[in-house]
């Protein structure tokens, strides 16, 4: 929200700079990312050569068609002659002028030269040419009375300084200047001037014919109706008023919606009255089938959902959102209608996003606008219209549901103490609160009404006290023994595995937890892609690796920590939700057995592998455990070879002991041998490798699988595994013989279980 400290200053009085406001702000209240610089330099008396002039004498130069050479008083002893290229006024009016030695927002410094045989001595402006607006067609011309040399930034605002705001999502009224004006007041206890506008007399009593058919969608809304309008340009002030706010000028009536919107934080809206079918508006929701051409010129498709404003025969408008072609506000347009409502957010979000659409109004509306401020927006939106425009303000309605009402919450002084670290006088806290329009009832206090949608709660007032002592709260860490909180087994084990797949070489990652298609679909989703709450993290990694190859990225290796989610099975009628760990990398199979065996080695778990036949992976390169899967990818999911599995971290969790029991490391060295067996194919080698160890009992230190071979010496439908084995004992080194012994009861068990043969 960009605000110009010179409307800012209309709402309030302080004693403090820009730059003070802006520290002010962003301690307490939002981010203060700049305060820029707009309009006229103020450098070496540059601001006194630019002056309110009258035009004595204006003919055509006598050496072009296209200039005017004019006598203008500037408050000098004598009158200045100025060669102009406009034709947009004559002798007798008032304008802006630069003389001599003036520099221009755009860097050029003006100097007495001759055009065409004839010395100026200056410029008659245009608004272009010192920042107040975009047009060039013409001279601006300014209101009569004003005397000859009066400096020109008495005038009009050639300087000023702009607040570039960004408050947090839960602060909607700071998206106002009023709003901002408020904060301000409250925190350097400056005057904060009434809410802006005053309406002026009715001229008439036309009955305006409002209907609301969803109140849950639109509370309130105010119709006001406008005659004999004169659509047409806005004034300077107005006009340099939006652009320093960072708004592009349309017309007069246009702005007025736009300045109010502005100022007080309501968006508005007019129509062309005559162009209503009926004379009427209705609030309700879109019929099936409905279409809208909205004022970006887009035929939008409608849903029964959405919430429209309608005439007696059609949608004329997205309400909250944007408005409708068929009766924008135009040249020719003498009749207007001006809504000034309130619409429920969380509707008008999901129109926005499900038609990707978004506008200054919605983004409002989404966070929440004061149903109260309505009434006000349309006061001085009406003074305005008819102030610009010429109008006759001739009709009124103001329908209303159920307003809420202020909510009342009770303030424990003490309780403020104990969590700010800060003795703060109960009466002080009143004070804060009451500057920041907290009434106060006893111990109570009355929400205001434009901050209803954040302020629910006792700590939320001590929130709103904290922040007006910040500077006063001390950098003091806790006592030690008033420290407490500790990480549970579970987030222990948690970060263990993020810190074991890090160490990996795997990098976190962070993917959406709605995806297109699940057990769990959401009744109104944002979108197709959006639909459903996972039942796997894998997929979203697969897309992430996919990505990462597309941009050019090589050694891919990514892990997630996260939610999954599966149709309720107790009675509750909850999502039944699991912490999955998942993991991807660029390799195989092999990668992602190592990375999972770090896994289990970490939580002092051994993997239980048997063969998985998941259709997402390659047939023969992958394994299921007790907690979930690991394996090589199919190669029609991904280009490249890809190892990847996903695991239960909850179940891991649940298995992992609770203590650690280590046991001593043995001084002497251990007999290694390798051992080959041939099987059939549909004997795992996980089997095999706990048949092993179970034979082999105690004295079997380790053992891995390191070759696998296939072909005519082992003979068809057989394979050969290979397995390197480790034999030791804490008291001696084993003997060739007792080596032989622990071999030979390996050997056996094998063959009896499995039919295996040792190869020699």
């Amino acid at each position: 929200m960009k605000v110009p400290v010179s409307w800012l200053r209309e709402y309030v009085r302080v004693d403090a700079s820009a730059t003070e406001i802006a520290r002010a702000l962003s301690i307490s209240t939002g981010e203060v990312n700049e305060v820029l610089l707009v309009g006229v330099s103020q450098e070496n008396g540059n601001l006194d050569r630019f002056r309110v002039g009258v035009v004595l004498e204006a003919a055509k130069h006598p050496n072009a068609d296209r200039l005017q050479l004019c006598r203008v008083d500037v408050g000098e002893p004598e009158p200045v002659q100025i060669v102009c290229g406009a034709w947009n006024f004559g002798a007798g009016a008032t304008v802006a002028v630069a003389l001599p030695g003036a520099t221009l927002p755009n860097g050029l410094t003006l100097d007495r030269r001759e055009l065409r045989g004839q010395v100026s001595e200056g410029m008659i402006l245009a608004e272009d040419e010192v920042d107040l607006g975009t047009d060039h067609d013409g001279i601006m011309v300014l209101d009569d009375g004003l005397a000859p040399g009066t400096p020109l930034a008495d005038v009009l605002p050639l300087v000023d300084q702009v607040l570039d705001v960004e408050p947090t999502g839960n602060r909607p009224d700071l998206l106002s200047v009023y709003g901002i004006a408020r904060e301000v007041a409250a925190l350097f206890g400056g005057e904060l001037a009434p809410v802006p506008g005053v309406d002026p007399p009715s001229a008439g009593d036309e009955p305006v014919d409002i209907q609301i058919e969803d109140y849950d969608g639109c509370p309130r809304y105010v119709g006001r109706l406008f005659r004999d309008v004169a659509v047409g340009g806005s004034p300077v002030w107005l006009k340099a008023r939006l652009r320093a706010a960072g708004v592009r000028s349309i017309s007069n009536v246009v702005d007025v919606t736009n300045y109010v919107m502005l100022a007080l934080g309501s968006p508005l809206h007019v129509f062309d009255f005559d162009t209503l079918h009926g004379g009427r508006v209705i609030v309700r929701r879109a019929r099936a089938g409905e279409e809208l051409r909205t004022l970006d010129g887009t035929l939008r498709k409608l849903l029964p959902s959405d919430l429209l404003i309608a005439d007696a025969d059609r949608a004329i408008a997205l309400a909250a959102i944007m408005g409708g072609a068929e009766t924008e506000v135009a040249e020719g347009t003498t009749s207007v209608l001006l809504e000034a409502a309130n619409f429920e957010p969380v509707g008008i979000l999901r129109s926005s996003e499900r038609l990707g659409l978004r506008s200054e109004a919605s983004n409002r509306w989404e966070k929440g606008v004061d149903p109260h401020v309505a009434g006000a927006a349309a006061t001085l939106a009406t003074q305005l219209i008819v102030e610009l425009s010429g109008a006759r303000w001739t009709g009124h309605a103001d329908v209303q549901g159920t307003l809420p009402e202020r909510s009342r919450i009770v303030l424990r002084p003490e309780r403020t103490d104990a969590l700010l670290g800060l003795a703060v006088p109960a009466e002080e806290q009143r004070a804060i609160l009451g500057r920041l329009g907290f009434d106060a009832e006893g111990d109570d206090f009355l929400v205001p009404t434009w901050r209803a949608r954040d302020v629910a709660r006792e700590i939320d007032l001590i929130e709103e006290i904290a922040r007006f002592k910040m500077d006063e709260i001390p950098f003091t860490l806790p006592r030690r023994d008033a420290m407490f909180g500790r990480l549970t087994r579970w987030q222990r084990l948690r970060r263990l595995a993020e810190d074991v797949l890090a160490g990996c070489g795997y990098a976190e990652a962070y993917t959406p937890t709605f995806v297109a298609d699940g057990e769990l679909r959401l009744p109104e989703p944002l979108s197709a892609e959006a639909a459903a709450l996972r039942t796997t993290l894998y997929a979203s990694l697969v897309a992430a690796a996919r990505h990462n190859v597309a941009v050019g990225n090589s050694e891919i290796a990514l892990f997630e920590i996260a939610r999954v989610y599966h149709a309720p099975s107790g009675s509750s009628g909850l999502p039944d939700e699991r912490w999955h760990v998942a993991g991807i990398v660029e390799g195989g199979f092999a990668d992602a057995k190592w990375a999972v065996e770090q896994l289990y080695g970490a939580l002092k778990l051994e993997p239980s592998y048997e063969r998985a036949t998941e259709a997402f992976l390659h047939p023969g390169k992958s394994a299921r455990t007790d907690e979930g899967w690991v394996g090589e990818l199919h190669p029609s999911l991904l280009d490249g070879v890809w190892g990847a599995f996903e695991l239960d971290l909850d179940a891991l969790v649940a298995a992992a002991p609770q203590a650690v029991a280590f046991d001593e490391v043995s001084p002497f060295p251990e007999v290694r041998q390798d051992l080959a067996f041939v099987v059939g194919e549909d004997v795992p080698a996980a089997s095999l490798a706990a048949a092993l160890r179970e034979a082999a009992g105690p004295e079997l230190r380790a053992v891995a699988v390191f070759d696998e071979y296939r072909g005519e010496q082992v003979g068809p439908g057989k394979r050969s595994l290979a397995f390197r084995v480790a034999f030791g004992s804490p008291e001696r080194t084993l003997t060739d013989e007792e080596a032989a012994v622990l071999r030979g009861r390996i050997v056996d068990a094998l063959a009896e279980r499995f039919g295996a043969v040792l190869r020699a």
